[in-house]
């Protein structure tokens, strides 16, 4: 949208953005990013996402190059539920 809307996005752009409208992240005066608290939760539970989908494929028998490449678009497209219940299935698998 900003790209469309200047022609370019810089990173600082985005940061303003996402920050008014989803309050992830702040813009010090020095134009640092930091995370609010909902944004470090975001990204807490993207991360927590990307590393259960690296193990999973990777265990399945993918590459790990592969595995990694494919779990950072899985993170993203996939909703709370559905991981969880992937996530909670897979563990009581595990344990059988």
């Amino acid at each position: 949208m900003l790209q469309q809307k200047y022609g370019m996005a810089r990173s600082v752009d985005l940061a303003r953005h996402m920050g008014r409208d989803g309050g992830f992240l702040t813009v010090d005066q020095d134009g640092f990013l930091h995370l609010t608290g909902a944004g470090l939760e975001a990204a807490e539970k993207i991360y927590e996402r990307h590393q259960f989908f690296t193990q999973w494929l990777i265990g399945a028998g993918i590459d790990p190059e592969t595995a990694e490449q494919d779990a950072c678009r899985m993170e993203h497209g996939i909703s709370q539920k559905s991981f969880e219940r992937i996530r909670d299935a897979y563990s009581a698998n595990q344990k059988q």
